[in-house]
């Protein structure tokens, strides 16, 4: 780097990033020329320096130094700084290939690779620096720092000598081979300007810029504060040492990798093996389930079948004999009737009095056999549903025993499967311990017997499986028989009968909307059209929201169809279709039709079975009593 005796700083510090511009301005004017041939590029703004021509990446070092040198003035500075983006932004740009540093790979000399200082390390010297201080030093640590940001340093550290105020600086790159990189780049940028370590072996060379070079061997051996600082941070190494020790790291990672890829290949190769023997063992278990449950099926049907023709059968027979039996008691009270007043009339017929008597008698004696065999039927009809309750209860009490069961079943599972883990490893182990040998037996029949257990509990677990969704069909058969019973018995103010869900309450409905219509025809056609309303599967104002964990659908408040009904028919009116939403949402949401279920009218809510029959029960007493006293 030539300083000019005849550069004054015309302009500040502060004035170099518009004086830069200015320049950069010129040169893209063609103002000042750079180019000179194909490849051929020269400094306009250092015509005497010995060096004319560079290429252009010489040339863009050579005004990116210059630009952050600290001993220049600040006009050539913004001079070189102007010149360099031109050459970055115009010139680099029209190239085919981008601009870039070249790196000289370090040369070995016959016999022995180059050895250099490990990490990376450059060494600046010939620096000049009158103020001392530990703040002073970091600060002219970032600035230098700075001025070689290009290189991509991660540290520099100044080491000052107090006998002439001499100063140098070690400068830190990175340990890969991108670190390497940008050191070698760093040393040819001072090795081009003629600022190198040869140039400053000179004595008679040495100019009032900075030098620098890559640390090597004859650096690391020095005396002095140099040779101290790299022998206390650094190692002698060579790119050949380096490249053996990443190959041997590599080594040792897909050696490892390797182990690992075989332990997690033979895992997966036991885990599809595992796999394949569970699939073959559900499928049979799957196969036996759908030919246990199409048998079951086909009994459940002709048992359904049957018990339908037989209590239908008997029904139609009670009714026939009950219809029969109240024309015979008017009858009767008819002809009762008739005999007194001829009683009273004439004392001359009394002979046939006392015959037609006898004859009443007769009829009476029939009408009581007739009453007997209705109570004996309502009798039968009642020993059923109690021995429905009995079953119901037989088969909860099966159940429980059944979850006992498939508890067992699977802690009897785990069992046989630490059994035969055990059994693999003594396989192992009895060629080299016959001592095992009698271990191994123990165990063979131990797991003979959980096998024969496993088996037992199969066997009991289809068995109760199979009588437990029996006696649910049974219940559910009987279930209907009592809906279609209370039916045909319901009584205007019968406390227990049958409600069909999902019904517009029309009573309440039209007690709801007198205070809005009083027409009966335009009534009935409001009731009409809400029940076909709550029908309609498109129709779905509910949103589901979480209440303690647990998803519940509830009524959106802000549906246009209930916001309008309560506008126009009141609250009361909403609240009734509300209701039955609900209810057919509940028991019906496919199917969108009413369906019939047991109900306490009393209490208003659902009727168990037990409660329906409680009330059969009191019912036929009642009526035993009246046909009693009558």
């Amino acid at each position: 780097m030539e300083h000019s005796s005849s550069e004054d700083s015309d302009i500040s510090d502060s004035d170099i990033v518009e004086h830069k511009e200015k320049i950069y301005a010129q040169l893209r004017a063609g103002k000042l020329k750079v180019k000179y041939g194909e490849s051929a590029f020269r400094c306009p703004f250092c015509p005497g320096k010995k060096k004319q021509d560079y290429n252009l990446k010489d040339l863009l070092q050579h005004a990116t130094g210059i630009g952050a040198a600290p001993k220049r003035s600040a006009k050539v500075k913004a001079t070189h700084l102007g010149l360099a983006m031109f050459l970055e932004k115009d010139t680099a740009s029209s190239l085919e290939k981008p601009l870039q540093i070249v790196v000289c790979k370090p040369k070995a000399t016959k016999g022995e690779e180059e050895v250099f200082v490990w990490p990376w390390m450059g060494i600046v010297v010939n620096l000049h620096y009158e103020l001392k201080g530990e703040a002073f030093s970091r600060e002219s640590e970032e600035r230098l720092r700075a001025q070689l940001s290009r290189f991509r340093p991660l540290q520099v550290t100044i080491l000052g000598d107090d006998k002439d105020q001499a100063f140098c600086a070690i400068v830190k790159f990175a340990k890969d081979w991108g670190g390497l990189k940008d050191a070698l780049a760093f040393e040819k940028h001072f090795v081009l300007e003629q600022y190198g370590k040869t140039d400053w072996n000179k004595i008679n060379c040495r100019k009032d810029d900075i030098y620098g070079w890559l640390a090597r061997s004859d650096d690391y051996n020095t005396l002095g504060p140099i040779g101290q600082h790299l022998r206390e941070h650094g190692d002698l190494k060579s790119v050949g040492d380096l490249e053996r020790e990443g190959t041997q790291k590599i080594d040792m990672r897909v050696a490892h990798y390797a182990r690992q890829i075989e332990v997690t290949n033979k895992h997966m190769s036991e885990l599809e093996l595992k796999n394949n023997q569970n699939a073959m063992k559900l499928n049979r278990m799957m196969e036996e389930k759908d030919r246990l449950v199409e048998e079951h099926n086909e009994k459940i049907r002709k048992m359904q079948k049957a018990a339908c023709r037989s209590s239908r059968k008997i029904i139609d027979e009670n009714i026939r004999l009950y219809g029969e039996l109240e024309t015979k008691k008017k009858e009767i009270d008819r002809k009762g009737k008739q005999l007194e007043k001829l009683a009273t009339k004439s004392n001359t017929d009394r002979e046939k009095l006392e015959a037609a008597k006898e004859e009443n008698a007769k009829e009476n004696m029939l009408l009581n056999l007739a009453t007997q065999k209705k109570k004996e039927e309502d009798e039968k009809l009642m020993r059923l549903v109690k021995k429905h309750e009995q079953e119901k209860e037989d088969a909860l009490k099966k159940l429980c025993n059944l979850q006992m069961q498939l508890a067992s079943k699977q802690k009897l599972e785990l069992e046989i499967e630490q059994l035969k883990g055990n059994l693999e490893v003594m396989k192992h182990m009895v060629d080299e311990d016959k001592n095992l040998k009698e271990k191994l037996d123990k165990l063979l029949e131990t797991l003979e017997e959980k096998n024969d257990e496993m088996e037992n509990i199969d066997s009991l677990n289809q068995t109760l499986i199979i009588k437990e969704r029996r006696t649910n069909d049974e219940l559910e058969e009987a279930k209907k028989e009592l809906t279609s019973g209370l039916q045909k018995m319901s009584a205007v103010r019968s406390l227990i009968g049958v409600k069909r869900m999902g019904e517009l309450d029309h009573k309440a409905f039209v007690a709801a909307c007198k205070e809005k219509i009083t027409d009966a025809k335009e009534l009935a056609l409001v009731c009409s059209k809400w029940e076909d309303e709550i029908r309609q599967p498109d129709w779905h104002p509910f949103k589901v929201i979480d209440v303690d964990g647990v998803a519940k659908e509830i009524i959106k408040e802000d549906d246009e169809k209930l916001q309008a009904l309560k506008a126009e028919l009141g609250e009361k009116a909403h609240d009734v279709v509300v209701r039955a939403l609900r209810e057919i949402n509940e028991y019906n949401p496919s199917g969108r039709y009413p369906l019939p279920e047991l109900w306490n009218f009393k209490d208003d809510r659902k009727a168990p079975m037990g409660e329906v029959a409680a009330y059969i029960v009191k019912q036929w007493k009642t009526n035993k009593r009246k046909n009693t006293y009558t």
